[in-house]
């Protein structure tokens, strides 16, 4: 079962459709008991930094998601501001993130970019692997996916980087450290191309 962690923020049902087309099991939940069943997990992500830390925090959900990531090894992927709490810190905000992938979260640098309005960075944009992934197999390269975001994850290891995209300058828009996934695009929004990454990582 791949669990979606329901925090009150994300796009939870559009990804619950997404599996409920190719008929593969999950649960969006917010119970860490729920969640420690899970075989994978997703973490959806709308909203700013420090506002989905604290959502988290909240439901208490954190030290759970800690043990079953850290110690149990069970898959994670998290998309958008779910990708970027999986780092250290962020420009955006004061709480710090999960710290699973080593790395901080800084604002795009407008002073890079020629078309306004400048931020947020949103709409379909080219996203290149760097290396190979079993996440990325029968994705569409040339269709690219869709972003909205004003910051982006700057990552401290360059072997942690899976694919790039160029806005202003090249950031990482998806990123991987052993079983923590990472998407700064929205597969959910991103049609077929998001529909093969979703698939990939219930099979991973």
């Amino acid at each position: 079962m791949i669990a979606l962690i329901d925090y009150g923020s994300g796009n939870i049902n559009a990804i619950a459709n997404i599996y409920k087309r190719l008929n593969i099991e999950f649960e969006a939940t917010k119970d860490p008991d729920r969640l420690k069943k899970a075989k994978k997990l997703i973490l959806p992500g709308v909203g700013d930094f420090d506002e989905t830390m604290e959502l988290l925090n909240n439901l208490g959900v954190v030290n759970a998601l800690n043990e079953l990531v850290v110690e149990k090894k069970i898959p994670i992927l998290g998309v958008c501001v779910g990708m970027q709490i999986l780092g250290e810190s962020s420009e955006e905000g004061k709480i710090k993130g999960f710290g699973w992938i080593k790395g901080n979260v800084r604002k795009i640098d407008e002073s890079l970019l020629k078309t306004k309005p400048h931020l947020p960075h949103m709409g379909w944009n080219t996203v290149n692997p760097v290396k190979k992934d079993p996440v990325f197999d029968n994705v569409n390269k040339k269709n690219g996916f869709y972003f909205l975001h004003s910051y982006y994850f700057d990552c401290q290891n360059q072997e942690d980087i899976l694919a790039t995209s160029d806005y202003g300058k090249t950031f990482a828009s998806a990123i991987r450290h052993e079983n923590v996934y990472g998407f700064q695009f929205h597969p959910e929004k991103s049609h077929q191309n998001g529909v093969e990454l979703f698939k990939n990582f219930a099979n991973i």
